[in-house]
């Protein structure tokens, strides 16, 4: 079943035509990456999925409902959240806060202690600092953090922007394995990604995006032997 489909989006900041017609599409179950260079406009398609950015043309759909008449948070509550580019945590609350903040769409008290239990189990060291301050944090804690907020609001579809940006490269294999864990347990997941090869290793599906449009879309194992696609993105010569 196709969950999430993205149909010839055009998005703009002012006069800037940053999304020219992308199309992309997320199966129920699958990880699907969007590489691209730096600008190529991975960050706003995620954020027009999110509703953060609202397209000018094309349409955004969740489960075959059209997002387009939803405000931002009313699209979480439909089932979408996103871990933002920089993690985006609320510095000046403590761990417990900053995942409490992550379920503000929810009145289910019980559940919701269920899943910051859930978000413990999946993050241990989260537990450990759950009443530290989370500017505190380390940078990768910081991103379990970022990650484990938007699981809170029980999502559908898991949007993550850069979750390895800033990592040391032992956090970084970590972090992706995190990833592949999150997606065995249900939670299907768009994400975008500077490091395209750890991307493209642990997703189903690949798009990569150049100035706005979508160049090439295929298996995430035919990518990786995409002569393309290794020059430009997986430095391989």
């Amino acid at each position: 079943m196709t969950l999430l489909e993205v149909e010839k989006v055009h998005s703009y900041y002012g006069n800037i035509h940053a999304l020219k017609g992308v199309s992309i599409s997320v199966e129920e179950g699958e990880i699907v990456t969007l590489i691209g260079a730096n600008g190529a406009g991975k960050s706003t398609t995620l954020k027009t999925i999110s509703g953060i950015v609202r397209p000018r043309q094309g349409t955004v759909r969740l489960a075959g409902e059209d997002l387009a008449q939803f405000p931002a948070h009313e699209i979480v509550e439909k089932g979408i959240s996103q871990v933002p580019e920089g993690r985006g945590i609320f510095a000046r609350l403590s761990v417990m806060e900053n995942l409490e903040m992550g379920a503000y769409v929810r009145d289910d008290a019980q559940r919701i202690a269920q899943d910051i239990e859930r978000v413990f189990a999946i993050f241990p060291r989260l537990k450990e600092r759950r009443k530290q301050v989370a500017g505190t944090l380390s940078g990768g804690e910081q991103q379990m953090l970022a990650m484990g907020r938007s699981l809170m609001a029980r999502p559908k579809v898991l949007l993550l922007d850069e979750p390895s940006m800033g990592l040391a490269p032992i956090l970084v294999e970590g972090i992706f394995e995190t990833i592949k864990n999150i997606n065995k347990e249900g939670t299907t997941i768009l994400l975008v990604e500077q490091n395209a090869l750890m991307a493209l290793q642990v997703a189903n599906r690949g798009y990569v995006i150049q100035t706005g449009e979508i160049v090439l879309d295929d298996d995430a194992k035919a990518l990786q032997t995409n002569e393309t696609v290794q020059k430009a993105y997986l430095g391989i010569d």
